[in-house]
């Protein structure tokens, strides 16, 4: 990925240092676990058609691992208008990601694993309460390269509330942009938006869950997210 950006070339991925903000000055990392709603995200790897994506994370007992509860619904009712509701994960499913943290790196980078290597999680920019100092937004990037081609970027927009109004998206692109990240993705026309349901919602329930109900899906899903989240400990 050598991509072209206003006529420039844009090579491999940047230094942390090109693309941290001010507002990282002084980031407890124990603060910054628990749920994030992601927002809009710039990521090949990741599929579209889902929606109510949220990742939950933890750092481990020892403070040098961390597991990342990646939450996630699909089909979204507007890829899928006739079926989504009779999907088996239509009440959602997870799946859990795992990393360490490096004792060498600033703070702000988590180690993730990914495409069976190692690779950076940088957590760009927080936006903090006023009156509690906690992170209600954040701005991660991870990026991987081989032999000066960057094969790999990712983009995530997150923040502790569901929903975020037209206003605070377009300060959350601009902080994006202040860090020098539209060249890798970051702008508005290169960010998907994560489809949600109303907070209010109710579960949804038909002839179709019932049935996966009945076969077991539902647990099956949880054994299978149980003995991800064991093997990564």
């Amino acid at each position: 990925m050598n991509d072209s950006y206003n006529g420039q070339i844009v090579k491999g991925c940047p230094a942390y240092e090109d693309v941290r903000q001010p507002s990282m000055d002084g980031f407890d990392l124990e603060k910054y676990q628990g749920k994030w709603y992601e927002q809009k995200f710039h990521d090949w790897t990741q599929f579209k058609e889902v929606y109510d994506t949220t990742l939950d994370i933890k750092l481990t007992s020892d403070k040098k691992g961390w597991v990342d509860d990646f939450g996630v619904a699909g089909p979204a009712p507007d890829s899928a208008k006739l079926s989504w509701d009779k999907s088996p994960v239509a009440n959602g499913a997870h799946y859990f990601m795992f990393g360490r943290v490096d004792e060498n790196d600033p703070p702000g980078i988590l180690r993730e694993k990914g495409f069976g290597v190692e690779f950076p999680n940088y957590i760009v920019d927080v936006k903090k309460d006023p009156q509690t100092g906690e992170y209600t937004e954040a701005i991660q990037f991870q990026c991987l390269e081989r032999g000066g081609v960057r094969v790999f970027e990712g983009i995530n927009f997150m923040s502790r509330n569901p929903i975020m109004t037209d206003e605070e998206m377009r300060a959350m692109h601009q902080r994006a942009k202040n860090a020098g990240m539209y060249p890798y993705g970051a702008s508005e026309d290169q960010m998907h938006t994560v489809a949600r349901r109303g907070v209010e919602d109710p579960k949804i329930d038909n002839n179709w869950q019932q049935m996966w109900h009945a076969i077991g899906v539902d647990k099956l899903l949880e054994l299978l997210a149980e003995s991800i989240e064991d093997g990564g400990r």
